[in-house]
């Protein structure tokens, strides 16, 4: 017979599985969906704060809880996996001929390299389940790139909380941690949520150089660096074009910003996600130079392939209109009759912030 006792050490044993395939956070919490979180959903989805990402409201049913999106689950397995960075994030923001990509772009795709690590410890999970007499466990793992909530799930689950940047913050690994889930047909022992800790901190919010925070715990994603220059199709609203700097894939400020992220430890973080040197401060230069084929080469095994050369090199044209460097102006100009619309679109725009600071 299966006892309480039985299933707290498998879970102490899956805890200690994780840790060995890299995971630095691991809880668990019912699959059940939260009405609160549900709801915060369905009203920010209303407001059309989600922007061009129509995918987030297509599935909206199955995202508002785990068992909406499989009702035979009885427990998430939630887990972090730490990206903690080596340098300052902010330590490129003066440095105009230097494009910034986000830290967590900067290694190896997570997508990834989070998933392995899912797949393995579900496998074992499987096993160890069948060969302790639990029978046989369903498992799903999910990491980014489904209808899943993994921050209202992490914090659910222990692993933090969601801070007022809405991203999952922990006492131990700062705002630095990739999430992933599993969802179990186990009913595992659940661990107490986590609770808040910002207190009246809002360094986060004072940092959003787009003023995407309308209020504390809610983003508006059309107005966030990240979403402009990752999911934004399209040219950018020339309202948030200076903003931009020279931040041309994602923006770390309301991450960076977090005192949490004193007790981040860059060693524990999975050496995967280490920077590459090509992506760490690349050239402004080099980037309007891309072509296809060159973005691709320079891009792969990167999350950044993701967005294509196009919405590269427009972004990287943004931060050429910003940096007032007038030796990109012939690369600029280069660019005013582009294939693509945005890109072109960007280049005119920053040829004419280029040309001032040109003129003899």
């Amino acid at each position: 017979m299966i006892t309480s006792a039985d299933f707290a050490r498998l879970k102490a044993d899956l805890a200690a599985e994780a840790a060995a395939q890299g995971f630095a956070a691991c809880g668990v919490t019912p699959a059940a969906t939260d009405a609160a979180t549900a709801d915060r959903l369905d009203r920010w989805l209303a407001a059309g704060m989600h922007g061009q990402m129509a995918w987030m409201a297509e599935r909206a049913a199955q995202r508002r809880g785990p068992d909406a999106l499989w009702p035979e689950a009885r427990s998430v397995i939630a887990l972090g996996m730490s990206y903690a960075p080596v340098a300052d994030p902010l330590a490129l923001a003066g440095h105009s001929g230097r494009a910034r990509i986000s830290v967590y772009a900067q290694g190896a795709d997570y997508h990834d390299v989070v998933k392995k690590a899912l797949k393995h410890l579900a496998r074992w999970l499987v096993a160890e389940a069948a060969r302790r007499g639990f029978g046989e466990a369903g498992v799903k793992v999910f990491v980014d790139t489904a209808p899943v909530m993994e921050k209202p799930l992490g914090q659910a689950a222990g692993l933090g909380w969601q801070g007022r940047h809405t991203n999952l913050v922990s006492r131990e690994h700062g705002s630095w941690l990739f999430l992933g889930a599993i969802y179990t047909t186990l009913d595992l022992p659940a661990d107490e949520p986590g609770q808040d800790r910002c207190g009246s901190c809002t360094a986060c919010q004072q940092a959003c150089p787009t003023a995407a925070f309308p209020a504390p715990y809610r983003l508006d994603a059309r107005r966030c660096i990240s979403y402009l220059t990752i999911e934004h199709k399209g040219p950018v609203a020339e309202e948030f074009r200076a903003a931009l700097g020279n931040r041309i894939y994602g923006c770390d400020d309301c991450l960076a910003v977090c005192p949490w992220n004193k007790f981040a430890d860059a060693a524990r973080a999975n050496r995967a996600f280490l920077p590459r040197a090509e992506l760490a401060a690349p050239r402004l230069a080099d980037l309007l130079a891309l072509d296809d084929a060159g973005f691709r080469a320079l891009f792969s095994g990167s999350p950044i392939k993701r967005i294509g050369r196009d919405r590269m090199v427009r972004n990287a044209l943004y931060a050429a209109g910003n940096s007032g460097d007038a030796a990109l102006t012939a690369a600029v100009a280069a660019l005013c009759d582009d294939a693509d619309a945005a890109v072109a679109d960007a280049a005119r725009w920053a040829l004419a912030r280029l040309r001032p600071a040109s003129a003899p």
